[in-house]
């Protein structure tokens, strides 16, 4: 059996563009039909390409066509969607020339300490570098950064307003932190975290900036997905301590990422709380969370182990007294981060050397 064209336009008569009392065939935006057979297509012409009705008219032909037509018809997947004029999206963060997430899959492994240092050794290594810090409900950068008085403010941008992150130790950083009161829980619906998040992205002054640390809540949630969707993320590095209990939930971490929705590369891993050293004994190591756990669960899955970070006082002190540990580039610490600053830094060069750009994920409905 073999449809005629009239039986397609007259279906397709039915169908109106919303909020108009006007029918697409009346607006000349379905062109180039193809019958062969029981298989119907044709383009289907907007004028922009970020029209807000490209889903529904084209689940409203398809019904129109099943309805109306033969409900037998082969219309599901033979619509093209074509646009008289593209509408580039606005780039978010033009001036960021790598955006990373630090990542870890269950909370209390060191991720902050790590996001925290990391970016005060990119810093020293002459980077400039930029902190978010995504913990909506646990913000601990301003802590650690000794800025938990900071109030960042307004300033006008080529005519707009943006936030004036607060800058220590030669990072720029904002937190939610900066914005409630510390002894305050947050207790927001998903929305809320998520918008607080892209309002800090979208409308942070960041200006030109060699990398982004983007400090992740732990797990998975919205905020991962909303950071996807709203940037372009070059990579994803994600933090565990070498204890089985802990790297069960680094794989699913790394799957997030690597999964077909994402597809944002993961950089590799760093080892938090990789051995014990007392400071009256530097040449020893006790291995409290197991040995190596990082280190084998990087070469399962093919990444890099990019650093493995030692329990030393100076870390905790260092978190609680506002001066990352990293600051002190001759101490164990601060070599030991200035070396996962390198290692971050080849990876990322190689990332880009070999593989396009990340693309955001879109959004679907």
């Amino acid at each position: 059996m073999s449809y005629t064209q009239k039986q397609i336009t007259d279906a397709l008569k039915l169908v109106q563009y919303p909020g108009t009392d006007k029918d697409i065939m009346g607006l000349d935006m379905v062109r180039n039909i193809k019958i062969e057979g029981k298989k119907i297509g044709f383009d289907l012409v907007f004028q922009k390409s970020d029209d807000p009705n490209i889903v529904p008219l084209k689940k409203a032909c398809v019904s129109a066509i099943l309805k109306f037509v033969d409900r037998e018809a082969e219309i599901k997947g033979n619509i093209k969607v074509k646009a008289m004029h593209v509408v580039e999206e606005p780039k978010v963060l033009p001036k960021v020339k790598n955006i990373i997430a630090v990542a870890s899959g269950k909370g209390g492994v060191g991720k902050s300490t790590v996001s925290s240092n990391l970016a005060v050794a990119l810093a020293k290594a002459g980077a400039k570098v930029g902190l978010i810090d995504a913990d909506i409900y646990g913000p601990s950068v301003p802590l650690m950064f000794g800025a938990e008085s900071a109030r960042p403010n307004l300033v006008n941008v080529d005519g707009k307003d943006l936030i004036e992150p607060h800058e220590a130790y030669g990072v720029k950083m904002l937190s939610i932190g900066f914005f409630v009161d510390p002894a305050q829980a947050t207790v927001w619906r998903g929305p809320m975290a998520s918008n607080a998040l892209k309002q800090m992205i979208e409308e942070g002054n960041w200006g030109e900036l060699d990398y982004v640390l983007i400090d992740l809540p732990p797990g998975t949630s919205d905020i991962h997905l909303t950071l996807v969707q709203t940037v372009p993320v070059t990579g994803a590095i994600v933090v565990s301590t070498p204890q089985e209990v802990a790297l069960a939930d680094a794989v699913k971490g790394i799957s997030m990422f690597e999964g077909p929705g994402v597809n944002v590369p993961v950089l590799g891993m760093v080892e938090n709380m990789a051995w014990f050293t007392p400071a009256e004994l530097p040449e020893n190591k006790y291995y409290i969370f197991g040995k190596d756990g990082c280190k084998k669960l990087a070469e399962e899955k093919g990444i890099e182990l990019l650093g493995q970070i030692p329990i030393v006082q100076s870390i905790r002190e260092g978190g609680d007294s506002g001066k990352p540990a990293a600051v002190n580039e001759d101490s164990v610490v601060g070599m030991a981060f200035a070396d996962l600053a390198a290692k971050l830094n080849a990876a990322v060069d190689a990332r880009n050397q070999k593989s396009a750009p990340t693309e955001r994920v879109k959004i679907t409905r």
